[in-house]
């Protein structure tokens, strides 16, 4: 697939007390189109979406994909990687947008993140698409399984003082580059030049801190939206948005059982799984998720 004929548009907006940087494509005449949030996670930025920006553009959406709080160009203060507190985030970008609604899309932590704005914002939340990114309910139950507190070692290890950013930023943060491919299973999809930006991007300064602040806020401070390891949830609210998940199902850190019984909450759920897909899905199967998505939107 081609993108380097794309020119991505790049933008600043006041959201939530931070500068949000944000990339679109064709924006200027899509204003009056149905808005179209993309979430990164971690450890990512908005070019995780370079292959979507585009597609869904030229076909009628506008397209806007941040970086999150603490990522890449936009802001990195020390406090708000709470769930609330990022929620409100993007509470304040749609409405900056001169929004009151949007079609939701998420990965990893933006998918987490999507699936708690649908819960708390649901009159803004058109449509809700999450990739490779378990449903908080769903993440609780299944963290009661051994299967599952292992493949989540990290998230306990990423509660390490100091320790994890040393690892993750020695050698011009090297280990970014073998985390991306190693939980690819299309390894084509990060070429050394394609790894090399998600590198810089995690080596600007307060970057990588901001980003492991989300896995340690998890313990820090109570979030009704999402559990901590091990701690019951206690706010788990029914999503009435139509909802499509796509799975990528050699994922190495999030397992198949967190696919299953979501119906119990979410009313509107298509569930589609890609068999030769690590976690990265949108990246390494771009194609057959945009197909996806489209058919999602067009229905």
């Amino acid at each position: 697939m081609d993108i380097v004929a794309h020119m991505w548009r790049h933008h600043d907006i006041i959201t939530n007390g931070i500068r949000m940087h944000y990339v679109t494509v064709g924006e200027e005449e899509k204003r009056e189109k149905p808005l179209l949030v993309l979430l990164h996670g971690f450890p990512e930025f908005w070019y995780s979406w370079r292959y979507q920006l585009p597609f869904l553009s030229e076909h009628g959406y506008r397209v806007v994909a941040p970086d999150l709080r603490g990522y890449n160009d936009s802001d990195k203060p020390r406090k708000g990687y709470d769930v609330a507190t990022l929620t409100r985030d993007i509470e304040g970008l749609i409405k900056g947008l001169g929004r009151e609604q949007a079609i939701i899309v998420g990965h990893d932590w933006g998918g987490v993140l999507a699936w708690a704005f649908a819960m708390r914002y649901p009159g803004m939340t058109q449509r809700l698409i999450v990739m490779n990114a378990p449903h908080p309910a769903a993440m609780e139950r299944e963290l009661r399984t051994l299967q599952q507190l292992r493949k989540s070692w990290y998230v306990f290890a990423f509660q390490l003082p100091w320790l994890p950013e040393y690892v993750l930023l020695r050698n011009h943060a090297n280990e970014i580059g073998r985390m991306l491919r190693g939980a690819a299973v299309q390894k084509e999809a990060f070429p050394r030049e394609v790894t090399a930006k998600f590198q810089q991007a995690m080596g600007k300064p307060g970057a990588m801190t901001a980003a492991l602040n989300y896995y340690r806020q998890l313990f820090r401070t109570p979030s009704p939206f999402f559990p901590r390891p091990g701690r019951s949830g206690r706010d788990i609210r029914r999503i009435t948005a139509p909802t499509l998940l796509i799975w990528g199902e050699q994922d190495i850190a999030l397992g198949l059982p967190l696919t299953q019984g979501l119906e119990q909450w979410v009313d509107h759920i298509q569930i589609r799984r890609i068999p030769d897909s690590g976690h990265w899905v949108q990246q390494e199967k771009p194609e057959l998720v945009n197909s996806f998505i489209l058919s999602f939107l067009q229905s």
